[in-house]
């Protein structure tokens, strides 16, 4: 568990996050360094859960380039987490395509499901809700994305429950029995 810092605090990077983001840095010639951007805020997403003001200014400052510059990234990709989530963040597509063939119906489900409406975490930590755009699946809605890696495709209220309930019993290792096709 990490030290409490009070709000505005700057809590500087280990010198071991340091060390992966000039890695990443000496990817690109010495006047573009700029270039590792989008590794560096992943560095610290994976190592914080998510990439704070303070985080995206100490990376700025290392990249030498603009506060704004780095905001302007961590805001555009959806990956980006700007405030601490739940273990399982679901992003459901609610794109037009995903409208029309019950994306929103998905996202209601889910709501209901887990007791927290779209944007935020479930009292125990373990969910995180979000709408997204386009994932590039119309074919296949309803669809969402589970921590940013697992597309999970034709997401039927029953798939919905399966997922949920699987995801809960695997984080408490509970045996999970076999999903019916």
């Amino acid at each position: 568990m990490s030290a409490h810092h009070e709000p505005g605090q700057t809590v500087p990077l280990s010198a071991a996050t340091l060390a992966l983001f000039d890695r990443e840095v000496a990817k690109y010639p010495a006047d573009q360094k700029q270039s590792a951007v989008m590794a560096c805020l992943t560095i610290v997403q994976r190592e914080q859960g998510f990439v704070s003001m303070d985080s995206e200014r100490q990376i700025a400052a290392h990249l030498g380039m603009p506060v704004i510059a780095v905001h302007e990234v961590t805001t555009f990709y959806n990956m980006y987490n700007q405030h601490p989530m739940g273990k399982f963040k679901l992003n459901v597509c609610t794109n037009l395509p995903c409208q029309l063939r019950d994306g929103y119906k998905a996202l209601h489900h889910l709501e209901h499901k887990l007791g927290v409406t779209m944007g935020e975490t479930t009292a125990d930590g373990m969910f995180t809700l979000q709408q997204s755009e386009c994932l590039g699946a119309c074919a296949d809605s309803p669809v969402m994305l589970v921590n940013d890696l697992t597309m999970c495709s034709f997401m039927t209220n029953e798939k919905l429950d399966q997922l949920i309930d699987g995801l809960r019993a695997a984080d408490s290792g509970a045996p999970q029995t076999e999903a019916q096709p």
